[in-house]
């Protein structure tokens, strides 16, 4: 069993910056993928970037050069950097970890971007 919770969601205008992070904890297996997700009223979860142990990292293409992920394996935390962000980066986005067929999915951090 893991546990995830996200922080870091909040009110920005339009061109600012956030940075989420999302710790885990329980049962950690050592090889494992993280990544964000994002979901707007409405709308389907989409991906919003992933990132492997080794540090692999995949990008949407509405985030790229603007998002960086990252992680802190000793931690077992990873990291979304929001850089210019839009206001439709607005959504709940969520942390999740996988390994070895197995997902888990934190509760959600909102975020608003005003324009």
């Amino acid at each position: 069993q893991v546990q995830l919770v996200e922080s870091g969601g909040g009110l920005v205008q339009a061109g600012g910056s956030l940075r989420l992070s999302c710790a885990a904890s329980g049962s950690i297996f050592r090889r494992n993928d993280m990544g964000w997700y994002r979901q707007a009223p409405g709308k389907q979860r989409d991906l919003v970037a992933t990132i492997t142990r080794g540090g692999s990292t995949n990008y949407a293409d509405s985030v790229k050069g603007r998002f960086t992920i990252s992680r802190d394996n000793a931690k077992n935390t990873v990291y979304l950097q929001m850089n210019s962000l839009k206001p439709e980066d607005t959504a709940v986005y969520y942390c999740r970890y996988s390994t070895y067929g197995m997902d888990y999915w934190g509760k959600g951090t909102l975020v608003t971007v005003s324009s």
